[in-house]
């Protein structure tokens, strides 16, 4: 991205670098640098969201440039999100959960006797582009919460008595940040992906009330 080139049938005008057009190429690595930095702990789920979208409809090396120049270069940003391979779950009658800034692995094996497992996608670290879940749910509950470009296909999944829910795919607006494709079975239990439910408007107080003031407004993640 260094150093000025000469635009063909231009003569002797020069175009800077940070002006010449980006390929697929130069987006992909850019994405997977900003992945790797979000493991390192350097961008948050937020920032990692907001600098993805950017670079997958940047047109100039420029644009990309500008979302990486506060960021280290160099093969060791993957070295604290590196996925696992394979993660197994297995609940009887209690509860597993996933949440906060967890490394989403390549691969999972739920099993669900009659408890609860919940996979909670906002925040969490995604480093590769897919990740399979083999589940088997008996009479239990396997819940997904996921985010803006989070896409759940489970179409693999055979139900006997229960029930699998998964929400329609988003607008071609949203960048694509993780497939998660289900395959299993599900016995009288339940498979649901879903999306983070609003926060509850805060209640007023007695005084409020009172006074018939209306009640303060909600406070939002800003997402």
């Amino acid at each position: 991205m260094a150093g000025e080139v000469t635009p063909r049938g231009n003569g002797d005008e020069r175009l800077p670098a940070r002006e010449l057009r980006a390929s697929h190429e130069d987006r992909d690595r850019v994405v997977e640098e900003l992945r790797m930095a979000a493991g390192d702990g350097r961008l948050t789920a937020e920032e990692l969201d907001q600098r993805l979208e950017v670079a997958l409809t940047a047109r100039t090396y420029g644009e990309l440039t500008a979302l990486t120049k506060d960021l280290p270069a160099g093969p060791g940003l993957a070295a604290a999100a590196e996925p696992k391979d394979l993660v197994r779950i297995e609940c009887g009658g209690s509860s597993a959960r996933r949440d906060g800034r967890w490394v989403v692995p390549k691969r999972m094996e739920i099993r669900v006797a009659s408890g609860s497992v919940r996979l909670d996608f906002t925040e969490a670290v995604i480093t590769q582009p897919a990740l399979r879940i083999d589940a088997e749910v008996s009479s239990g509950s396997l819940t997904l919460i996921t985010r803006p470009g989070i896409v759940v296909d489970a179409d693999d999944v055979s139900v006997r008595y229960g029930t699998v829910r998964v929400p329609p795919p988003e607008g071609p607006g949203v960048p694509a940040l993780l497939s998660i494709h289900v395959s299993g079975k599900v016995g009288s239990g339940t498979i649901t992906a879903r999306r983070p439910r609003p926060p509850r408007p805060p209640r007023r107080t007695f005084w409020q009330w009172l006074l018939r003031r209306p009640s303060p407004p909600a406070i939002t993640s800003g997402r």
